[in-house]
C-alpha cells in the first residue's frame, strides 16, 4: 500500500503541477475561456490511461505458469526501468518552463486542439507511467491495498497541487522530489530484484546459486512483516545470487547516482 501510495502521489502531483501551470497561464493572460479545453483534455487522457491501465491488468490475470512469470518479470523490469528514468529526469523545471512556453505558442496561435493535445498527453504519460507501477506493486502486495493506496496517493496529489497553486504557504517541491527519490531507489530495486526472481522461475535468466541464504525462519517472506517489506523494499528470504546481485547492484549504482543528484541540486 505504500508503494502504490508513494508513486500516485509523485505522479498525481506531476499533473496537478502540469494542469495548474496551463490554467494559471490562462488567468494571467485573461483567457479562462479556455480552461474547458484544458479540462476535456484531461478527462479524455483520464480515460485513456484507465483503458491502458484495465488492458494490462486483464492480461496478468489471463496468464498462467511459466507465460504469467515471463509477463510479471518483464512487466517489473520495465516499471523498474521507467521509475529509474523518473528519477534521475533532470529537466523538471525545463518541463515546467517548455509546458508554459507551448501554452503560450497555442494561444498566439489559436490553436484549442493544441491545448487539449498538451493536458490529454501530459495526463496519459503520467498515466500510464502510473498503470505500470500499479501492476508491478499489485503483483508484489495484492489488489486491494494498492487500489487502496493509489487512490489515497492521487487525493493527496490533488489536495497538494490545490494548495501550491492556491496557498500562500507554498509547499516545497524541491525538497519533497529530492525525499521521494530516495525512497523510489529502493523500491526500483525490489523491482529489479523481482523482475529477475519471476525470469528465473521461467528458466530466462540462471540464478547461478538457488538460494544464497535463507532467512524465511527469522523473517518469512510470506509473513505479514515479510509482505510488507516484500511490497516496500522487494524483501525476500531465500533469493538466488542471481537475484541479490541485481538488487544490490541496482541499489548501490542508483543510490550513489540519487545522492549525487541531490548534492548538486543543494549546491544550486
Amino acid at each position: 500500500m505504500i508503494s502504490s501510495l508513494l508513486i500516485a502521489l509523485r505522479e498525481g502531483l506531476e499533473v496537478a503541477l502540469i494542469i495548474g501551470i496551463v490554467l494559471g497561464y490562462l488567468d494571467k493572460v485573461h483567457a479562462g475561456r479556455l480552461k474547458p479545453v484544458v479540462w476535456r483534455g484531461f478527462f479524455a487522457g483520464a480515460a485513456s490511461s484507465l483503458l491502458i491501465a484495465g488492458i494490462l491488468f486483464a492480461i496478468g490475470v489471463r496468464l498462467e505458469g511459466r507465460a504469467e512469470a515471463l509477463f510479471e518479470g518483464f512487466a517489473m523490469l520495465a516499471a523498474a526501468a521507467m521509475l529509474t528514468w523518473v528519477i534521475f529526469w533532470l529537466g523538471k523545471q525545463n518541463q515546467y518552463s517548455e509546458i508554459q512556453t507551448r501554452t503560450e505558442v497555442a494561444l498566439s496561435q489559436n490553436r484549442q486542439a493544441a491545448l487539449f493535445s498538451l493536458a490529454y498527453f501530459a495526463v496519459v504519460r503520467e498515466g500510464v507511467e502510473l498503470a505500470l507501477f500499479l501492476l508491478a506493486a499489485q503483483i508484489s502486495s495484492g489488489g486491494v491495498q494498492t487500489l487502496v493506496g493509489a487512490v489515497t496517493g492521487l487525493v493527496t496529489a490533488f489536495f497538494a497541487g490545490w494548495l501550491t497553486f492556491k496557498s500562500v504557504s507554498r509547499l516545497d517541491l524541491r525538497s519533497f522530489f529530492r525525499v521521494t527519490n530516495i525512497l523510489l531507489i529502493f523500491f526500483a530495486a525490489g523491482l529489479v530484484g523481482y523482475g529477475v526472481h519471476e525470469l528465473n522461475e521461467a528458466g530466462i535468466l540462471p540464478t547461478f546459486i538457488q538460494e544464497i541464504w535463507n532467512i524465511n525462519s527469522i523473517l518469512n517472506d510470506k509473513s505479514d512483516a515479510g509482505l510488507f517489506l516484500k511490497a516496500l523494499f522487494g524483501y525476500n528470504g531465500n533469493p538466488s545470487l542471481s537475484e541479490a546481485f541485481a538488487y544490490g547492484a541496482y541499489l548501490l549504482i542508483a543510490g550513489l547516482l540519487v545522492l549525487k543528484k541531490n548534492k548538486k541540486i543543494r549546491n544550486t
